[in-house]
């Protein structure tokens, strides 16, 4: 499954329509049964969702005529190129708040998986945002947790359009000796495996890399490249994207 393609421009025809919270998780159980076993069938969503199979053909009618799945009342149904990146989108924010509730509130993983369920579909892209540079920042502050409020909203790293450390922070150190070694993903030859720590891009770009999934903390894998070494390939979750150099650039790994 190849999602993420570089493209010139999005047409107004294909932009992400309005869905519902209800409509939104039946695109991520669609997403999950593809991305384990390859497709996914009307039973397996019910199965999902905890529904009766009758109750899944009207959301995927609705799905089908927003461009997002391909449904002609059959047994099985196929996320299309939209489609798979709107419920990679819903991914996304799941994940950043299911990580949330677990590392920072200490929550049950039950009982996390709930709040992220119910909260992803409201996470705005600025607050996304916010949560991903508080990951950011503890990826890349050498002294995690301790005194994590104050630090991250003084970090010149995550805060400011500089991305870099400065001297005013404690955890300076001898110039910038103490900071997590990081090297940007382009530069990770084809084979290699990384973990992320920092999205350094503003506007735009920042959230579509996002919106993939590449997120504070997460692995990948740079698979391969394509002639002249654009775009780059990625694989992610079991899923592959390709990057623009430019956007892989941007985002910064172990080093």
């Amino acid at each position: 499954m190849m999602v993420g393609r570089p493209d010139k421009a999005t047409p107004a025809s294909t932009r992400q329509p309005v869905l519902t919270g209800a409509l939104e998780d039946y695109l991520e159980s669609i997403y999950l049964l593809e991305r384990e076993h390859g497709f996914a069938r009307v039973r397996d969503i019910a199965r999902a969702r905890g529904v009766k199979a009758g109750s899944v053909t009207p959301a995927l009618k609705r799905l089908d005529e927003a461009g997002l799945v391909e449904y002609a009342q059959r047994e099985y149904v196929k996320l299309t190129d939209q489609g798979n990146r709107a419920a990679r989108r819903v991914l996304a924010r799941h994940d950043l708040l299911k990580r949330f509730f677990e590392e920072v509130l200490q929550m049950e993983p039950g009982a996390a998986e709930r709040e992220a369920c119910a909260m992803e579909h409201s996470l705005s892209p600025q607050g996304m945002d916010g949560l991903v540079r508080f990951f950011e920042f503890l990826s890349i502050c050498p002294e995690g947790l301790r005194g994590w409020l104050e630090k991250f909203h003084a970090c010149a790293a995550v805060q400011s359009d500089g991305g870099s450390c400065d001297s005013s922070c404690s955890c300076y150190g001898d110039g910038e000796r103490r900071r997590v070694p990081s090297i940007r993903l382009v530069d990770i030859e084809p084979g290699r495996a990384a973990r992320v720590l920092q999205v350094d891009a503003r506007g735009a770009v920042r959230q579509r890399l996002l919106d993939m999934g590449l997120l504070p903390g997460v692995e990948v894998r740079v698979e391969r490249l394509a002639p002249g070494g654009d775009p780059i390939w990625i694989g992610l979750k079991g899923s592959q994207l390709a990057l623009r150099s430019s956007e892989a650039s941007a985002v910064m790994v172990e080093g």
